[in-house]
């Protein structure tokens, strides 16, 4: 809608329409409110967004994308040994930036517009972690649980006739579709065989694998004698599939439970080949509620409105598409002019808009660290030194091959409207329905780590992280890269600042990566140089497939190979900067029920609520934050 058209007041404002506003807008408008969701970007739905295969041209396809450009560390001339991925004084889509290329999503649905669609549900040591944290019991791992099975609608699990015999917990009756490619892709292609066994064989060599304990064996036959479909004639033969789906599914709670490791598939976040998100949600309840729900794309935020009471009243705005410079439209040195005018709340007014924007909206207005907005000129409303700080991250590297024969399997595959590929997913099957992951394995990166912090999936193509261009020139049926993923990461003295008080300019973002940092950075390091070490098991086994090109076979030792991370280790999960904690905590932005502290009548739903980086993939968590948020506002609106 027009912002123009806006009604002066709405019950609850939400900003931002990615994973944490848009489920919170739509549960709202679904229980009788007047919700007004507000987007800065469009709502464009080009190939790149439909189909899973494109995601990585979707991160740089420019009505969906907003491009930042960050800091990894302090001192530049450390910045400037990234080769493969700095942005130094380059004229980037019409202007000059420096820095590391960080995709954002501009654009309906956030940045679910935009990922890799993966969902891997949270550790549950998360949850732990707030409770404890909070002193609110709500918080625990079991109750969060039930927000998963409340918004997963499971397409890969066949759901027992007796729900309370469901010990994998999954939900099927959701507004999220969750899926798995096609395991019969594999047999298009030997040398994707040989490398999925491979990963097998080393897994089970180093004990890296999952094995049902004879309790929940017991619960697993439970569920099959309450399953018609196991229990009468062909359905026998189908439980041994359902045995394998079991012993890979990261989201399988007793999976969760046990903290298991080893080879999984990955659940995807699509609907008959095509990506779903919160956009979809979000149509859908605003064609079934039209009275609840408005969204409003092309229309800025600027500041939250507060009263004398410091109580959040409703928001300015400014009316017009391209008017945030991470836009690639928008040019650095174009004047920024547009309509602005005041949209009331009667109740709350909720901040979804992203672990950058979310803290620059608060100090621009009046919310932070005294220094840093007195810097700015800008008047102290709330003294909450926390906004912006705690900036967290996972750490990430490819290592790399170039094949010796092309994938078999991308024969066909141009990555196009129009090959053979696309027709085959135009009718919901084949190739592109997935997001290119070939295999994943879960693991600790040491015998003392508590959870499985190590995500290693391998992907077709040439990828060593984000830089202007970077999703045409990795795509490549002739080399082949496995990614290596940190999670619960300890590193939290990265930092979201304001450049200025205009709000059309994007903040100033430093990560402060490793020994820039605090907490255990060591270890943060010494497990991604593990996972390094674990994938060349790996790929020893199929050394006459591929030849290692990054980090080379130049780049051996424990030493070298650290320096190899610090310089080209990259992250697209940033969360933290407005943080749920006790009310002793003076850096705690948020309390347990995402108020914003010193003033009433305004939250925060979206991944910078987190204290502590959650899991592995940030997205469910986020997922799981919108529907406990959403109950929060509820609860409260019902008391009031």
């Amino acid at each position: 809608m027009d912002a123009s058209r806006l009604d002066e007041e709405y019950d609850y404002i939400v900003v931002g329409s990615g994973a944490g506003g848009g489920p919170v807008a739509a549960n709202l408008a679904n229980a009788g409110f007047r919700v007004l969701l507000i987007e800065a970007g469009g709502d464009d739905e080009p190939d790149d967004y439909k189909v899973p295969a494109f995601h990585a041209r979707s991160t740089e396809h420019n009505d969906l994308a907003w491009k930042f450009y960050v800091q990894h560390y302090t001192e530049p001339q450390r910045q400037r040994r990234d080769t493969r991925n700095y942005v130094d004084d380059e004229l980037v889509d019409g202007e000059r930036r420096t820095g590391i290329f960080y995709p954002r999503a501009g654009t309906l649905g956030g940045c679910t517009a935009h990922n890799a669609m993966i969902f891997v549900a949270p550790h549950n040591s998360d949850w732990d972690h707030i409770a404890e944290v909070t002193g609110d019991r709500s918080w625990a791992p079991d109750a969060m649980r039930g927000y998963f099975e409340r918004l997963e609608r499971c397409g890969y699990v066949r759901p027992p006739y007796f729900r309370c015999l469901d010990s994998a917990r999954h939900g099927f009756d959701g507004w999220l579709p969750t899926s798995i490619a096609d395991p019969s892709l594999l047999l298009r292609d030997s040398v994707l065989q040989r490398l999925v066994t491979a990963a097998a064989q080393t897994c089970f060599e180093a004990g890296v694998w999952y094995a049902p304990s004879f309790w929940r064996r017991l619960a697993s036959w439970g569920s099959a004698f309450a399953d018609p479909n196991a229990w009468w004639g062909a359905g026998l033969e189908r439980r041994g599939l359902s045995w394998l789906i079991s012993f890979l599914d990261p989201n399988d709670w007793r999976r969760v439970s046990q903290r298991g490791e080893g080879l999984a598939f990955t659940p995807l976040t699509t609907r008959n080949g095509a990506r779903a998100g919160t956009r979809e949600l979000i149509r859908k309840t605003a064609q079934e509620r039209p009275g609840n729900l408005t969204v409003a794309t092309n229309t800025l935020v600027l500041n939250v409105q507060l009263d004398r009471e410091n109580r959040a009243t409703g928001v300015e705005i400014a009316e017009g598409a391209h008017l945030y410079r991470a836009d690639p439209h928008v040019r650095s040195d174009a004047p920024l002019t547009a309509p602005r005018r005041v949209v009331k709340a009667r109740r709350d007014v909720i901040l979804a808009a992203g672990t950058f924007n979310t803290p620059q909206l608060l100090m621009l207005s009046g919310i932070g660290e005294p220094d840093e907005l007195r810097r700015h000129g800008i008047e102290i409303r709330v003294e909450l030194p926390g906004v912006g700080c705690n900036l967290q991250d996972r750490y990430e590297v490819g290592v790399v091959h170039r094949m010796r024969e092309p994938f078999a399997l991308l024969r066909n595959a141009q990555l196009r409207r129009g090959d053979p590929e696309f027709a085959e997913w135009e009718n919901g099957y084949g190739l592109y329905t997935t997001n290119g992951t070939v295999a994943a394995i879960i693991k600790r990166s040491h015998a003392g780590s508590y959870d499985p912090d190590l995500f290693l999936f391998a992907i077709p193509g040439h990828f060593t992280g984000y830089r202007p261009g970077y999703s045409a020139w990795g795509r490549s049926s002739t080399y082949f890269t496995w990614c290596i993923l940190k999670g619960h990461t300890d590193n939290t003295a990265g930092r979201v600042r304001l450049r200025s008080a205009e709000p059309h300019d994007t903040p100033d973002i430093n990560f402060r990566y490793f020994d820039d940092g605090n907490g255990a950075w060591q270890n943060d390091l010494d497990g991604v140089v593990s996972g390094i070490e674990f994938v060349r098991k790996i790929t020893a086994r199929t050394a006459s497939a591929f030849d290692e090109i990054v980090p080379g076979p130049q780049v051996r030792t424990r030493d070298e190979l650290r320096d190899f991370v610090k310089d080209n280790a990259w992250g697209h999960h940033a969360c933290g900067t407005c943080k749920i904690g006790s009310e002793d905590d003076p850096m705690a932005v948020l309390d347990s029920d995402f108020r914003v502290r010193g003033t009433k009548g305004l939250r925060v739903v979206d991944a910078s609520v987190f204290p502590k980086i959650p899991g592995l993939f940030i997205l469910s968590a986020v997922y799981m934050i919108a529907e406990k948020a959403s109950d929060a506002i509820k609860n409260d609106a019902r008391r009031r």
